[in-house]
């Protein structure tokens, strides 16, 4: 899968997570993922309520339009961003680097 897809509500992302990985920053990673470094520890859903405003700041959305889908407990997570879909797609496309 790559590491963004359009749906009808918005886009979905799959983020790999690196906790306690100093500052907060979410940039690419490879041909499946984005890459997420949070200076959250994974403890109690610290990393989750971290990542959750990150992705809105980076993608100009709210953060009740971020929502974790898939991957509550693991390091690869899966998170649908709710609004344009077309918008959100070149707003990934930017970020990544291109198309993935």
């Amino acid at each position: 899968m790559p590491a963004w897809s359009p749906c009808d509500d918005g886009i979905r992302i799959a983020v790999r997570v690196t906790p306690r990985g100093g500052r907060d920053a979410l940039t690419s990673g490879t041909d499946a993922h984005f890459a997420a470094r949070l200076s959250a520890p994974p403890v109690d859903g610290a990393a989750n309520a971290a990542l959750i405003p990150l992705v809105a700041k980076h993608f100009g959305v709210a953060k009740r339009a971020v929502t974790i889908v898939a991957g509550e407990t693991a390091r690869l997570k899966r998170l649908h961003i709710a609004g344009d879909p077309d918008a959100l797609a070149r707003l990934a496309e930017a970020l990544y680097g291109g198309a993935p």
